[in-house]
């Protein structure tokens, strides 16, 4: 993976996700970069979609928020499979990747003359400390 050189807005808002406790909204991103010179949501989309673009960050569609990727140089991101395990209790999210999954989906799409570009698996439930098991 080709070593990119982020801007500083980029920088800080990569590093309030990679620091985070759990996946944070643009805006919460904003309120905790203030101090930083962050006025406008503008800065921080337009930072959140290059680094989206690098495969740094992953945006949660059903939290509507994003999270630091816990791969970012061990696969591909423009193609493949990443699944999150979010936790309804604790706001924990896990990222997963498996490959047989990866092509088992690959194939269904692919019967239905379906060309990918980016598949997201959302799985909510309660992780094991919530449950005790």
């Amino acid at each position: 993976m080709m070593v990119r050189q982020l801007t500083k807005n980029q920088s800080l808002v990569f590093d309030a996700l990679t620091h985070a406790e759990g996946p944070l909204s643009a805006y919460t991103i904003l309120d905790k970069l203030r101090d930083h010179g962050f006025r406008a949501p503008l800065q921080v989309y337009r930072a959140l979609d290059k680094l989206l673009e690098f495969g740094l960050v992953h945006r949660l569609e059903s939290l509507n928020s994003f999270v630091a990727c816990t791969h970012p140089h061990d696969h591909d991101h423009s193609h493949g499979v990443t699944a999150f395990a979010i936790c309804d209790d604790c706001g924990q999210v896990t990222e997963m990747h498996d490959t047989g999954m990866e092509e088992r989906l690959s194939a269904l799409a692919g019967r239905q003359h379906f060309k990918t570009e980016k598949t997201t698996i959302e799985i909510r439930g309660h992780c094991q400390n919530c449950t005790g098991d």
